[in-house]
């Protein structure tokens, strides 16, 4: 019979919700726990369509995990970055560029977010494929593989695959038809991703205008971020102005790609150093290309705006190997809009928000 001591860890103290009067996004709630029954399912989808439609962004309660599962997950969030040596980080510290995918750890300051002030980032992160045995981890890390794996699971079949559900719904297509695209058991490289925030100068504060992350879209089908209280995250809002996300105790916030345009950057005042929990989710078979539901009637009726020919699409691997090796590393040109610059990756423009 199976241990039911956990290992220990020291437990994360987050730091006080942010206080300064910001601006916040009016983002739509959906109460996950009235996806169980058809009738719940008809009700949230239009909420979700319009949520996705007009911010890219939503978020989402009663999801399940109660709040001292999340509570554990934040202490175990920190194993990583404070029980880890440096010479033992490097052991499991992925060449991103050669491989194009996320694993292990990615060191502070490997993503340019200045070009022109030389300002790196101060973000470290740690990165555990959805089959949590996939790849080796530290010493440790290994006694919460368990629970690790058990929170994998849970944002994939609990969270996850109700939302791509009511997406599927809200394109009048078949509940499973995005569900078959993200199955567990296939490979992929979708991902729980722990990531540790370290304070800056105020000289990197001042030469980069506050802005950690250049404003982007994420580069996976949905991106589930578990809240936390600094105010740190920003999204581009119908508008046009960047407005930030709330923090919701035990919450979620929801993104989709490509319609959402998020950016990372501290309140007025410095925040302390902190941890974010999140998940990126991708087609698990890799081989998908990366084609519009051509069958929903409700894409028929709007019109489909495409990026590319079919022919020409690139498969989920391709286009995120393409991503993430790009991300932060490449020189990025002018853009024809006002504040945003570009690259483009398999053929296909992607922008980037200063």
């Amino acid at each position: 019979m199976p241990s039911l001591t956990l290992p220990e860890c020291p437990h994360y103290i987050p730091p006080p919700e942010t206080k300064e009067d910001l601006e916040f996004a009016d983002l739509p709630i959906i109460d996950l726990s009235k996806v169980h029954t058809p009738e719940g399912r008809a009700e949230l989808y239009p909420q979700l369509r319009d949520a996705l439609r007009t911010h890219g962004f939503l978020y989402a309660i009663n999801h399940g995990y109660k709040q001292a599962q999340r509570d554990r997950i934040f202490d175990i969030a920190g194993v990583p970055f404070n029980n880890v040596s440096p010479d033992e980080k490097k052991m499991y510290t992925a060449d991103v560029e050669k491989v194009g995918y996320y694993a292990g750890y990615k060191p502070r300051q490997f993503w340019k977010v200045d070009t022109e002030n030389q300002i790196l980032d101060q973000i470290e992160h740690y990165a555990i494929n959805l089959d949590v045995t996939k790849r080796p981890h530290p010493t440790a890390v290994r006694p919460f593989l368990p629970e690790l794996d058990d929170f994998a699971r849970h944002n994939h079949f609990n969270i996850l695959h109700p939302i791509l559900r009511l997406i599927a719904l809200s394109l009048e297509l078949p509940e499973e038809t995005l569900v078959e695209k993200h199955n567990f058991n296939r490979t992929g490289e979708t991902s729980v991703r722990f990531m540790k925030y370290y304070r800056r100068s105020n000289d990197e504060e001042e030469k980069s205008k506050n802005v950690w992350l250049k404003g982007h879209t994420d580069i996976g089908s949905i991106t589930i971020l578990w809240s936390q209280p600094i105010g740190g995250l920003q999204i581009m809002a119908p508008d046009g102005k960047w407005k930030w996300v709330r923090h919701i105790d035990n919450g979620l916030a929801d993104t989709t790609s490509p319609r959402s345009t998020v950016s990372s950057s501290p309140p007025p005042t410095n925040a302390p150093t902190t941890v974010w929990v999140h998940t990126i989710s991708r087609c698990q078979t890799t081989d998908i290309r990366l084609l519009p539901c051509a069958e929903s009637p409700v894409l028929q009726r709007a019109g489909i705006e495409r990026q590319c020919l079919d022919d020409d699409s690139p498969s989920c691997e391709t286009w995120r190997k393409g991503r993430t090796t790009s991300y932060g590393r490449t020189d990025l040109k002018k853009g024809v809009e006002r504040g945003v610059e570009e690259e483009v990756i398999e053929g296909i423009v992607v922008k980037h928000y200063n």
